[in-house]
């Protein structure tokens, strides 16, 4: 399979960016655009920092997990600890890392990229990178991190990596970052290509393009150190 474009696509030309809405973390946009065929149509979409997540499996095949209250579904959900690229300057492995302790309060001295997603692109800027974590220990919050908002109420624990595989089949489990994440543990896992992922500090060409996501600025991935 040949590899994707990762520059934009000059055929397709945006003429107007506007800001409808600002929020908290996104905002609601429209973009005017001019298609291959000189049509022009407009496309709303809500921006986003990006995200990592965190697949975390111990000696005894035991995936790290929380539980988390969502207000745009009205449900908790079993999902990985996981987080947003909100902090200036952090490289997505270190993002990745500080988010795991947060959550789980853990820290792993292997850490290897499963996979890469745009979550929702029909409506949604945000890309997602997660990674697999191994050789896990506990380890304390970050000084400073305050649990607050959906967090407070927040449990993690352990559940079976197949146990998660048998949930998302069964329609149990729909966060998409635990359903992404277990099926390509287990798919890497089934095709013997574990240890041939790509490294914790692989490029994302997606976010480091020139421009980045809609004339976001391209983020620095500096290497982190794996532990």
């Amino acid at each position: 399979m040949s590899a994707p474009r990762w520059d934009h696509d000059e055929t397709w030309r945006v003429d107007s960016h506007e800001v409808l809405a600002t929020g908290r973390v996104c905002d609601f946009v429209n973009d005017t655009i001019t298609t291959p065929t000189g049509e022009q149509v407009a496309r709303q979409y809500i921006t986003h920092p990006g995200a990592v997540g965190i697949i975390a499996l111990d000696d005894q095949d035991r995936v790290a997990v929380v539980r988390q209250y969502r207000q745009p579904v009205e449900m908790i959900l079993v999902e990985p600890p996981a987080g947003l690229l909100d902090v200036a300057g952090e490289n997505y492995l270190h993002a990745a890392q500080r988010e795991l302790a947060e959550e789980a309060q853990l820290a792993a001295s292997d850490w290897r990229i499963l996979v890469d997603i745009f979550t929702s692109p029909g409506g949604s800027q945000e890309s997602l990178r997660i990674f697999l974590a191994r050789g896990l220990r506990p380890a304390p919050r970050p000084d400073g991190f305050v649990l607050e908002g959906e967090e407070a109420t927040m449990s993690h624990d352990w559940e079976p990596l197949d146990d998660l595989v048998d949930a998302v089949f069964a329609g149990n489990c729909q966060s998409p970052t635990l359903v992404t994440g277990v099926t390509a543990l287990v798919t890497a896992r089934d095709r013997g290509v574990i240890d041939r992922l790509r490294p914790a500090d692989a490029p994302w060409p997606v976010r480091e393009r020139p421009g980045g996501l809609s004339g976001m600025p391209p983020e620095s991935n500096g290497a982190a150190e794996q532990g």
